[in-house]
């Protein structure tokens, strides 16, 4: 398999990751105290939205990266 049949099913699956899903959360740690022998730690959780756009573009230009045959060199 070549490098541009690669990154084309790597977009297409990205693409259709994102648009199942919607986005993606991750938790942050934002602040550390310590108290004596207490040590108190506050996560924050933050969402990151995908938008439809972007999944629905990273499954086009993986498609057409599949269906554009490679040139040789």
């Amino acid at each position: 398999m070549n490098p541009a049949r690669g990154i084309a099913v790597i977009l297409i699956v990205v693409g259709v990751l994102g648009l199942a899903y919607g986005g993606f959360t991750y938790t942050k740690r934002t602040d550390k105290t310590d108290i004596g022998p207490l040590t108190l730690t506050l996560k924050d959780k933050e969402h990151v939205n995908i938008p439809i756009w972007a999944g629905v573009a990273a499954v086009i230009v993986g498609a057409g990266l599949l269906v554009v045959p490679a040139k040789r060199l």
